[in-house]
This record gives structure tokens, sequence and C-alpha cells, in this order.
């Protein structure tokens, strides 16, 4: 094996697998913004007539609509990728977007923001011209050309997200893919969480996945096929990575892993509402999202920001699990509501979505996921309890 070398933009993650230092082996691909999820692709050319634009630079251009939010979100549609090409001609500055939605007025807002962002670059000398065009697409829900090509071999994608880390999120994620593949389906689970992995250590398994073909082959545990990044970094390195780097590793994990035909792919997101989900909502036709928390009101107040971002991009809330609703003390009959009582239930309510289970504190549950074993598959009343979330997730999806 050879040597590597480590860059800002550096990193392939079959070079992980073939790299003593197990980190970079080669120069991490560019890859092009794809199609959304089961929307329409709306491209935006915006033409600015100016006595005389090229006084103005592209770098400038650019700064000014770095400053443009994306509807909904904190980040920019430079860092985004959704700025096709600047150009300046001799009467006019042609900006382009490529933005992917379903939703028409994602394009407006970002049309007024380009507008607004432009006019204070240069006020009372652009006469702005928007042509909207609405490429053809799929239907919601159905898979795309570009999607087809990052998850083409699973019938249905479903991100477990929650708006706050520490709600149990992992371990949920892992035993509901034990429980689907349980149940007769072809099931995988990717884990989305870059900078945490964890389903490599909730399921067990440590071994490093083999590259074929320039693809990674999943590693196969309890019936589920996975991959994380876990799988490719030493467990006690950091990954200090800006945000560029971990949306093109994740792509990578989409792209470049040779996947099964599968009925259902989990996809174990990261806390939070940022560049993960929307990358995912942008290149995997989602069938759904499934939202877990608490419930304790810190960690409803970001369950509701999931769920709101979720709704942003038009991907569907399939059902909200409360985890540590309880706990029953050894010896004792009694439940304790550590948390609060109820908050999953009445949010589930609030949002007109299905509560799907309501999971108790168990130190079963964590002596579980530290040995590597789904507590599904040892304790058979939670079993059950998972059983019955699968079910309802099958009424849901058709499955």
């Amino acid at each position: 094996m050879g040597s590597c070398r480590v860059g800002v933009a550096c990193l392939c993650l079959t070079g992980l697998l073939r790299c003593d230092a197990r980190q970079c082996a080669g120069i991490f691909r560019k890859v092009a913004p794809g199609v959304s999820r089961g929307g329409q692709q709306i491209e935006n050319v915006t033409r600015q007539k100016d006595t005389n634009p090229m006084a103005l630079s592209k770098d400038q251009v650019m700064q000014a609509l770095g400053k443009v939010s994306y509807p909904g979100l904190s980040r920019d549609i430079v860092s985004f990728g959704m700025v096709k090409g600047v150009e300046l001609l001799p009467e006019a500055i042609v900006v382009s977007l490529v933005v992917s939605s379903s939703d028409p007025t994602i394009g407006q807002k970002l049309e007024h923001g380009v507008r607004e962002g432009l006019q204070q670059l240069s006020p009372g000398r652009i006469d702005v011209n928007v042509e909207l065009r609405a490429a053809s697409g799929p239907a919601a829900g159905g898979h795309g050309t570009a999607q087809a090509m990052l998850m083409g071999n699973a019938r249905h994608v479903i991100a477990v997200a929650s708006g706050k880390g520490g709600v149990g999120k992992s371990a949920v994620s892992s035993n509901l893919a034990v429980a689907f593949a349980r149940q007769g389906l072809r099931t995988g689970i990717l884990d989305a969480d870059i900078y945490g992995p964890s389903i490599q250590l909730i399921l067990g398994d440590h071994q490093q996945p083999v590259v074929r073909d320039d693809k990674i082959i999943p590693i196969v545990r309890h019936g589920v096929s996975m991959m994380s990044i876990g799988f490719l970094v030493d467990e006690d390195n950091a990954m200090i990575w800006r945000g560029p780097m971990v949306m093109n590793a994740l792509v990578q994990l989409m792209s470049d892993v040779a996947w099964p035909e599968l009925d259902v792919l989990v996809v174990d997101m990261p806390p939070g509402t940022g560049d993960v989900q929307l990358t995912m909502s942008q290149r995997v036709a989602l069938s759904g999202a499934v939202v877990v928390t608490t419930p304790q009101e810190v960690a409803l107040i970001d369950a509701r920001k999931a769920i709101n971002m979720f709704g942003k991009v038009n991907v569907p809330i399939l059902g909200i699990i409360e985890n540590m609703s309880w706990f029953i003390p050894e010896g004792s009959a009694q439940k304790q509501y550590i948390f609060g009582n109820g908050g999953g239930r009445r949010e589930a309510e609030r949002q007109g979505v299905d509560l799907l289970a309501e999971i108790p504190l168990d130190q079963r549950i964590r002596q579980c996921c530290d040995a590597g074993t789904p507590v599904v598959l040892e304790e058979p009343g939670y079993g059950e309890i998972f059983d019955q979330i699968v079910s309802q997730l099958r009424a849901r999806l058709q499955l």
C-alpha cells in the first residue's frame, strides 16, 4: 500500500481502504448537483442590465450571492452549490441558479433574494429579468436519473432524524433496520453521521469493507447491509473536516457503495437541520422521515425544527418516536417520567402525524448497544415494539 497526502479538498473513501494511514489516497471527485427528490428542477436565469457591468468582477457578484440564504435555512446558495454560473457580458450580468425542488415558491424566494442582493451591490443600476425553466421530473417520491445513480437499488429510503443529539436516534435506527429485516424485507442502513458514526458499534461489526470494481461492498450483519464511515477510519481519530469534505464523503457513501437490491434503506441522520439533511433531500428520493425525540421540551423544540425543515424540502413525516418515555426502577412497577410525560404524543397531535411508539429508558437497551447486539433480537418486548413500528411504516409505504 502506498503513501497518501491529505489536502483541504482531497479525500477518496475507497482510498481509505487502500492506505496505511487510512486517510486519503486520491483527489476527491467533484460531484455535480443532483436532481431533487421527486420534484421538479427549477433553473433560474437572472439577467441584470447594467450601464457598465464590466466594472464589477465575478468575485464581487459571488460575494453578493454568498449573502443570499436558501429559504428557511441559514446557509447561502453559493456554499450549497446552487450557483451554476456568473457571466459578465458587455451590457448585462447573467447569473444562473439551479434549484432542485418541487415547491415553486422556493424558486420565487430565491429569485427575490438574488434581486435584492445584487441591487445592494449596484443600487439603481440593475434591471433584473428572471426566466424560470421547470425541467420534467418524476413524481414526488420517485427516483429521477441522478437519484437512481445514487440510491437506485432501494425501493424506499427512510431518514431517521432528530433535532437534538443524545435522544437515542442511532439506537432506534439500528433496531428499526433489524426489525425490517426480521419481517423478511431486504434492508440496508446508512450511517450519515460523518462526525459521530456509531452504527458499526451498535450492530457489532468492526471489519473493514472490501473494494470491488471501485465500489465499496457493504458489511452484512443481522441480515442488514450497512455502511458507515466508522468502518473506514480509526475509532479514536476525530474527523476534522470542513463542510465541503463532509458533504463529499456523504455523497460517496451513497454513490460509491455497491448497495444490493433493497426494499428499504434506513438512513441514520446526524442531529440538527444542516448540510447533511439538505443534501440527502436534494440527492435522494426520500420516502419520508421518522423523527426521534424525548418527552422533554428541550428535545421537542429541536424536533419541531427538524419537522419544519423536512416540510420545506417536501419530505413527508412518517411519524414520531418518543424515546426514553419513562423509567421503571428495579424492584418497582411504578413508572418514573424522568423527562416528562406525553410530550411526544402531544407534538404528534400538534403536527398531525402518527406517534409510532413510546420506548422506555432501559439499561438493557444500553447494554445491547454496547455489546453490538440489537435489543430487538435479545428482548421479546422490544422486538414487539419495533415490529409494530415497522408494521405502521409498511402500511404507510405500501411495503
